[in-house]
């Protein structure tokens, strides 16, 4: 990984729609090793996939939720369980396990709060939990899919 790599990566992190040709007229270098370097790093496993981020509230999604989970049962039938409950609902975008009070983090959006309480029945229906609990986000004041390269 050098300083080519990482410009590579900053750009294609901003716009993944640019085709060889941008990408080394912005990272100064030719195409040909702009595309061997590409394929370095997906292989690499460093690009995991190229996507379209869309606007949320443009397709009708308004509401972004954040659930919080407490769980008594740990049990791998339960994380089972409670696995494929979260794959089953696209409007679950994020789950992160957690250390400390909390068991789990839950991101989901959907179109309002009566959407949001849809997906909430369902996942209570399909997994039993201790304690579950909502916030919803009132502002972005940050969002961003661009990842810090200075680690690398």
């Amino acid at each position: 990984m050098d300083k080519i790599d990482r410009k590579i990566l900053r750009i294609l992190q901003q716009d993944a729609s640019l085709s060889v040709a941008e990408l080394s007229e912005r990272a100064g270098i030719s195409q040909t090793p702009v595309w061997r370097r590409i394929r370095k790093l997906e292989e690499a496993g460093i690009i995991d996939r190229r996507v379209t981020l869309l606007d949320q509230e443009a397709i009708g999604l308004g509401l972004t939720g954040f659930v919080l989970i407490r769980t008594s049962d740990h049990s791998d039938e339960w994380v089972e369980k409670f696995s494929q409950a979260i794959a089953d609902i696209p409007e679950i975008v994020e789950v992160h396990r957690t250390s400390g009070d909390l068991d789990y983090v839950l991101k989901v959006v959907a179109p309002d709060v009566k959407g949001y309480d849809a997906i909430y029945k369902r996942l209570i229906r399909e997994v039993v939990m201790n304690d579950v609990s909502a916030s919803f986000s009132m502002e972005t004041l940050k969002a961003t899919t661009e990842l810090p390269l200075f680690y690398i």
